[in-house]
C-alpha cells in the first residue's frame, strides 16, 4: 500500500512543503529511506521502528520504502520522525489515509512513542496556511509556539497512540490539552521569574547628560551609536537601559522577531518576551558564526536575535577585528545572506548597534598621569576598530567619568518612560513623512532623498561644506551627519533642520582616534 504525509522544513526564517511518501510492498524485508537525506533524518529509521514497536504496532516482514522529495533539498533536522511514522501508519493501514488530506505533520519521536518538541514550528506553521494546509499537527511542548499562529487548527499530540487515536476519529483536536498540573506550575514558575525581575530604568542613572541624551537622539531614529571612556564610567548600565526608551513591537514585528527565536530553538520554554525588543550582548570571545549565523546547518546569528532590538558589543577593541569586520554588510542591508553548498538563506537583521569600549588597554587615556601605556600598545587597541566600522556608526560619544557628587547627590533623573514618549512622538514623525515609502526611521533615508527631508537652506549648506573639510568626513560620515540632524529637529519638533541640529550632530562625529588628545 502506498500514503503521502505533508511536513515541512526550515529555510531561513520561511519554510518548504515536504511531502514523505510510504510504501509497503511484497518483497525482500527491508527498511529504505531515500530522498537527499542527512545523518539524523536517515536514523529517523531506527527512532520510528523502535517507536512503533513499543507503542504495540510491530512493522511486517515486507519491503519498506520512504522517500521525502523533492529530492534535491536536502533534509536535515528530527521533524521528519513524527511524518514517517504517520505515513507508515497509513500505508499499513492502521490509520486511514484520508484523515492525512490537508494536514501538516511535524515532531520528533523517542523509542518509547513519546514525541518530543521540535525546532522552528513557528516559521513552519506560519507558512501552513499559504501552502494549502488547515491543520498543523505538532508536539504538544511546541503548542505555546504554534499557537502564535491563529487562523490555522492545531493538534498537539504527546504520544503515537494520541496521533493513532486522532486519526482513527477517537480524539478530539484538542483533546491532549493542558492539565491542571501544567496550569499550576507554568503559573508559578511565571510568578518567580517576575519576582525576581528588576527592570533597569534611566532613572536609576545619575550624571553622564551627554550620553543619555546621545542615547535618545539614536532610539528616536534608530542610529548606532558607539561610547568611548574609561572602566566604571556607566556605559553599560546605559547601553542596557535603551531597549526600555524604545517603543513597544507591533504585532508584525513580533511575529517576525519569534519566527528567528523559534528557529534557534529559544521559544520552547518561554525564555523570551516577544512583547520587548530584544537586547543581545555577545562576549568579545564570539565567533563569527556566534555573531552573523552560519554553520553546517545555517542558524541565525546575534544580529538576528537583535531583530527589531539593540545589539550591543561591551569592550569593542577587544572583539577580533575579522569578526567585527562581518557586520558592515547587514548594518547597511538590515539583512544576512548565508550562502552554502546545499542552497542559501536569509535571515534579519535590522538592529541597532550600541557599542562601548575604553580609549586604551587600561581605560585611562589621555589622562598621561595614570594611562602606561605605550602608544603603539594604544594604536594596536584602537586599529582593531576599522574606519569603514566607524563611519557605519552615526553617533560617537565619550562617557566621562563619573565625579563624586553625580554618585551621592540625591538626584531626580528622567525615567525610561517619559523619555521613551518624546522618542515614541519622533517616530511616529517619522512614519508620518516616509508613510507608503517602505522606509521607517531616519537613519533609513536614502542619499538622494536627504535634501528633500532635511530642507536646508543657503546658510545651513555652507556651514556643511565647512565642517566636511574640517573633520575630513568620508561621503558615508556626511550622510550620517544629515540623518541625525533629522532626528534632532525631530526631537525638537522642527520641521525643517537649521544650524543647531547639524551643529549637535556634528558633535557626535568628531571623535577621531588621532584626534583624542583634544578631548
Amino acid at each position: 500500500m502506498y500514503s503521502i504525509v505533508s511536513t515541512a522544513i526550515i529555510r531561513g526564517v520561511n519554510s518548504l512543503p515536504v511531502q514523505v511518501e510510504a510504501d509497503v510492498s511484497d518483497g525482500m524485508p527491508m527498511f529504505e529511506m531515500v530522498g537527499f537525506l542527512a545523518s539524523e533524518v536517515k536514523e529517523a529509521r531506527e527512532r520510528v521502528r523502535a517507536a512503533l514497536r513499543n507503542s504495540g504496532y510491530y512493522l511486517p516482514a515486507k519491503r519498506i520504502t520512504v522517500n521525502l522529495s523533492p529530492a534535491n533539498i536536502k533534509k536535515t533536522g528530527s521533524a521528519f520522525d513524527l511524518p514517517i511514522a504517520a505515513a507508515i501508519l497509513a500505508a499499513l493501514g492502521i490509520v486511514p489515509a484520508k484523515s492525512l488530506e490537508a494536514l501538516l505533520v511535524v515532531g520528533e519521536i523517542g523509542l518509547n512513542g513519546q514525541v518530543q518538541p521540535v525546532e522552528g514550528i513557528l516559521p513552519i506553521v506560519a507558512d501552513a496556511k499559504g501552502h494549502g494546509f488547515a491543520r498543523c499537527m505538532v508536539p504538544y511542548q511546541n503548542l505555546g509556539e504554534a499557537s502564535l499562529i491563529h487562523n490555522i487548527q492545531m493538534i498537539p499530540v504527546r504520544t503515537i497512540a494520541q496521533v493513532v487515536a486522532f486519526l482513527n476519529g477517537r480524539a478530539a483536536p484538542l483533546d491532549s490539552g493542558r492539565t491542571a498540573e501544567d496550569n499550576a506550575a507554568s503559573t508559578a514558575e511565571k510568578a518567580q521569574t517576575q519576582s525576581l525581575q528588576i527592570e533597569p530604568d534611566f532613572s536609576q542613572v545619575n550624571g553622564q547628560r551627554l550620553v543619555r541624551r546621545a542615547s535618545e537622539i539614536a532610539a528616536a531614529g534608530m542610529h548606532n551609536l558607539l561610547m568611548v571612556g574609561a572602566p566604571g564610567a556607566g556605559k553599560t548600565m546605559i547601553a542596557r537601559r535603551i531597549p526600555t526608551i524604545l517603543p513597544p513591537m507591533c504585532s508584525e514585528e513580533q511575529l517576525e522577531l519569534a519566527k528567528v527565536y523559534s528557529i534557534s530553538g529559544m521559544l520552547l520554554h518561554g525564555s523570551h518576551r516577544m512583547d520587548r525588543r530584544p537586547f543581545r550582548s555577545p562576549h568579545h570571545t564570539v565567533t563569527p558564526q556566534g555573531l552573523v549565523g552560519g554553520g553546517t546547518v545555517p542558524k541565525p546569528g546575534e544580529v538576528s536575535l537583535a531583530h527589531k532590538g539593540v545589539l550591543f558589543l561591551d569592550e569593542l577593541a577587544e572583539f577580533q577585528k575579522s569578526t567585527l569586520e562581518l557586520l558592515r554588510q547587514p548594518m547597511e542591508d538590515k539583512k544576512i545572506q548565508i550562502s552554502r553548498l546545499h542552497g542559501s538563506c536569509c535571515y534579519p537583521a535590522d538592529f541597532m548597534l550600541v557599542a562601548a569600549t575604553n580609549p586604551c588597554p587600561c581605560g585611562a587615556y589621555p589622562d598621561m598621569n595614570r594611562c602606561r601605556c605605550t602608544q603603539s600598545a594604544i594604536d594596536r587597541y584602537l586599529g582593531r576598530i576599522s574606519q569603514p566600522l566607524l563611519d557605519r556608526i552615526d553617533l560617537c560619544v565619550e562617557a566621562s567619568p563619573l565625579a563624586y557628587a553625580d554618585l551621592t547627590k540625591e538626584q531626580h533623573n528622567e525615567s525610561s518612560a517619559q523619555i521613551r514618549a518624546r522618542v515614541c512622538e519622533a517616530w511616529e514623525v517619522q512614519k508620518e513623512r516616509f508613510a507608503g515609502s517602505g522606509i521607517y526611521f531616519n537613519s533609513q533615508i536614502p542619499a538622494d532623498r536627504l535634501k528633500e527631508a532635511c530642507m536646508l537652506t543657503q546658510k545651513e549648506e555652507e556651514y556643511l561644506q565647512k565642517m566636511y573639510g574640517q573633520l575630513h568626513l568620508t561621503a558615508r560620515a556626511y550622510h550620517k551627519v544629515l540623518r541625525v540632524a533629522r532626528t534632532v529637529a525631530d526631537l525638537s519638533h522642527s520641521r525643517r533642520v537649521d544650524a543647531g541640529h547639524l551643529a549637535e550632530a556634528f558633535c557626535y562625529r568628531s571623535l577621531d582616534w588621532k584626534d583624542w588628545e583634544r578631548w
